[in-house]
């Protein structure tokens, strides 16, 4: 195809349109270069040049933004929209093929030289064209068949054209096909190559026409079947409605099958729940299976399947609201804080959060376990739920109850989600150490795969039968002890200790804290109740005995009412609480603290022990009687410390000569060792080393030092090992008015957690073995 003739036209740039020769094509003009340019062709020879912009979106092409090769058509009919409408409507035909070759001005319309192309056929090759042009045409005419685009009348004027360049255009002209399609149809100028291009465009376009064909008879079936099961439905409800039967079963159905197809659930449990749904419905009025099953469905529809609240993950906001709630519990704030920046690295990373680790918080009753999970909560912006597992018994109290018992319910877990209404709460799995297990199975069993993240994003309720997905749920756990959690379940969390207060921190809490949610509660104001700190300290070394603060905030609450009596019935305008007068107003002390001996005695030592409420001081008495070598331990000690008495006195004997201590003194002498307060039950191997001193200034003769306390575990060669619970024990010393503790060598890393106040009071000597032991403790210098 050459280009043989040039012309000077008017162009029109089209948005989304592609014309072609010997097509007759409607189409508007409302650009006002465009009607400068058919005003133009109008006033001349009515010949235009056409050609397709680039972007149809764009609101006027520069020259090099329209495609080079167009058409150059005539203006058949320009219309004029009434109205006053500036739009222009068009009818033009095409003449032939045009390349675009310069343009000789912009202004006010695109006046562009082009090169007409011509395409003439050699009589070589006018077999080959005419082959094509009926292949095309045998194409079309299956495309036809299978398409109600294509009307008879168009057909029969298809075949009527000879020339096989003008049938590919005007078929060209009937396909729904895009713009870039039609234009590289435009650009080939090569017209068997150009009919074996549109044969294939015809070919995907009878097959798409086909599908919709398919679709259409789809969609029309099942219309009918949708009509046909109204029509049965509706006699449905005509009989009932005679028999007394109809109470809204039909509309509930609908409503049910509603929701259920926006339930985000696999497609074998959703054919399951429909079958259910469709069983309701059948079913009589009054008739039980029916409340069942709707207490199931509702259950279902209430389940927050995918719903979820944005994880807040602020480092900074998270310490002020733990600062905020707490005061101390430093090493458990920061290993929650480690936690949440671990989450929000992961988050930034795009990583899954799902994943962590699973805390167990255990400590003491009352320093705030239940509390700091809730904080946590408020941090992230997660609903909180807590959830009691003391005394259950019952594996269905965590998987629920199969359908088939009567009085079935979901488990506890899955009502918590229930409750929450998102799928990602903090669950709290309060007092887990509490479970227990007897003939209906063991919960803590049934924990396992909630606890465990790589098992719980398809945990099995056997009331829901559909996995539930708890990744999301983020779990915290808390307990008293780790010594009653089954080892299988406490492998799945991570333990953070919670040690109790120190006499300080409760201070603190009670001044920031208690005494204010207290006056609230008894409707005092701040200026009728002020509690001095000295007083704060005799309401907690008199009247609690505890870890955490809960017989505390107990004791306040009793000040605050003994105020209130002072206020309302002798007209008193403030209350101060001193020592001096704490007695008068809440009555005598409950409880007393040993207070360290005030002489150097023989065969008297000082030890320190761990309980549940903190640290305290164990008085050790030893006395020597003539005898025949019996040893007798009284005070209610335990196995482990009646050995550690045995052990003690073996050292003893081994070292007597050392001791300045006569060699058969075992033979001739019996030994009772007592530890006062026999009420109280005593064990533990960290007296060792006490009841190794008693020993030694009792049978030797030389005094203990009073000042002095000491807590270490003791071997038969006289090692020092090391102890627990250091920080409470010397902070119990210090309380007792000790100056000076003995602690094993291998407990100095824990003096990290001691107050800096109470170190600044007593003196810790470091020992590793019983001579360091008793030339610290024991008055005369060892021989």
């Amino acid at each position: 195809m050459a280009e043989r003739i040039i012309l000077i036209l008017p162009m029109i740039p089209l948005r989304g349109l592609t014309v072609f020769p010997g097509v007759s094509l409607t189409f508007d003009v409302a650009r006002e270069k465009s009607r400068e340019a058919v005003k133009a062709a109008m006033a001349g020879n009515q010949m235009v040049f056409l050609t397709a912009q680039h972007d149809a979106a764009q609101d006027w092409p520069a020259h090099d933004e329209v495609y080079q090769i167009g058409c150059v058509a005539r203006i058949r009919q320009v219309l004029e929209l009434p109205g006053g409408s500036e739009t222009m409507k068009l009818l033009v035909e095409g003449t032939s093929r045009a390349r675009l070759i310069d343009v000789i001005r912009e202004e006010p319309y695109y006046q562009v030289e082009i090169g007409r192309l011509s395409d003439e056929v050699s009589e070589g090759l006018k077999p080959l064209y005419e082959a094509h042009r009926r292949q095309l045409l045998k194409s079309f005419e299956k495309y036809a068949a299978s398409s109600s685009r294509v009307s008879p009348e168009a057909m029969i004027a298809l075949s009527n054209i000879t020339d096989a360049s003008m049938a590919a255009d005007a078929i060209t002209g009937q396909l729904n096909i895009s713009l870039p399609e039609k234009q590289n149809l435009l650009e080939t100028l090569d017209t068997p190559q150009r009919i074996r291009q549109l044969i294939m465009l015809i070919d995907r376009e009878q097959y798409i026409a086909e599908l919709e064909r398919e679709i259409s008879e789809k969609v029309r079936a099942t219309i009918e079947k949708n009509q046909k099961e109204y029509y049965l439905r509706e006699q449905i409800k005509a009989i009932q409605s005679e028999l007394g039967e109809a109470e809204g079963s039909q509309q509930e159905q609908d409503i049910y099958l509603r929701q259920l197809d926006s339930l985000p659930i696999p497609d074998d449990a959703k054919a399951r729940v429909a079958k259910d749904i469709s069983r309701l419905s059948r079913l009589p009025a009054g008739y039980p299976e029916g409340g069942v099953l709707r207490n199931y469905l509702d259950l279902l529809f209430e389940m927050p399947w995918g719903k979820s609240d944005a994880e807040r993950l602020d480092i900074a906001k998270a310490r002020k609201i733990l600062d905020r709630d707490h005061y101390g519990l430093e090493r458990v704030k920061e290993r929650i804080l480690e936690y949440l920046a671990v989450r929000k690295l992961r988050q930034d990373a795009g990583q899954s959060t799902s994943k962590g680790p699973i805390l167990c918080l255990v400590g003491p009753p009352g320093v705030g376990k239940t509390s700091i999970a809730r904080s946590v909560a408020e941090a992230l912006g997660r609903k909180y739920i807590r959830m009691s597992l003391g005394g259950v018994r019952d594996e269905a109290e965590i998987r629920g109850h199969r359908r088939t018992y009567v009085g079935a319910m979901p488990g506890r877990i899955i009502n918590a989600i229930r409750q929450a209404g998102r799928d990602n709460p903090l669950l709290l799995l309060d007092e887990i150490d509490k479970l227990g297990s007897d003939f209906r199975g063991d919960p803590s069993s049934a924990l396992l795969e909630v606890l465990d993240p790589e098992q719980n994003n398809s945990f099995r309720d056997h009331y829901l039968e559909i996995p539930y997905d708890l990744s999301k749920v983020l779990f915290i756990t808390t307990a008293n002890t780790t010594e009653t959690i089954p080892q299988a379940l406490l492998d799945r969390m991570e333990v953070v200790t919670l040690s109790g207060y120190t006499e300080e921190e409760k201070i603190e809490i009670a001044q920031r804290h208690l005494l204010p949610h207290q006056l609230q509660q008894n409707a005092l104001k701040k200026t009728q109740l002020s509690i001095s700190r000295e007083g704060m300290r005799a309401i907690i070394s008199m009247y609690t005995r505890e870890a955490g603060v809960r017989q505390l905030e107990r004791e306040l609450a009793h000040v605050c009412r003994k105020t209130a009596i002072q206020i309302t019935e002798k007209s008193q305008k403030k209350v101060k609480v001193t020592p001096d007068n704490l007695e008068d107003l809440i009555g005598k002390r409950k409880f007393r603290y040993d207070r360290a001996q005030e002489q150097d005695l023989i065969g008297v030592a000082t030890g320190l022990a761990w309980t549940y409420a903190g640290g305290d001081t164990l008085m050790i008495e030893v006395n020597v009687m003539n005898g025949t070598g019996k040893l007798e331990l009284t005070g209610q000690l335990g196995d482990v410390m009646k050995e550690s008495a045995r052990a003690a006195l073996t050292y003893i004997r081994a070292r007597s000569a050392n001791l300045g201590i006569d060699e058969n003194f075992s033979a001739n002498h019996d030994i009772h060792i007592h530890v006062p307060e026999g009420a109280t039950p005593k064990d533990g191997p960290s007296a060792g080393i006490t009841l190794a001193t008693a020993l030694a200034s009792a049978l030797s003769g030389r005094p203990v030092r009073h000042n002095v306390a000491m807590t270490g575990e003791i071997t038969l060669r006289g090692r020092v090992l090391p102890i627990g619970g250091l920080k409470e024990k010397v902070i119990a010393a210090h309380r007792a008015g000790i100056d000076t503790v003995l602690v094993p060598e291998e407990n100095r890393r824990d003096t990290e957690e001691i107050p800096a106040t109470v170190l600044s009071k007593v003196k810790l000597i470091f020992v590793q073995d019983m001579n360091e032991v008793l030339e610290a403790a024991l008055l005369t210098s060892l021989a």
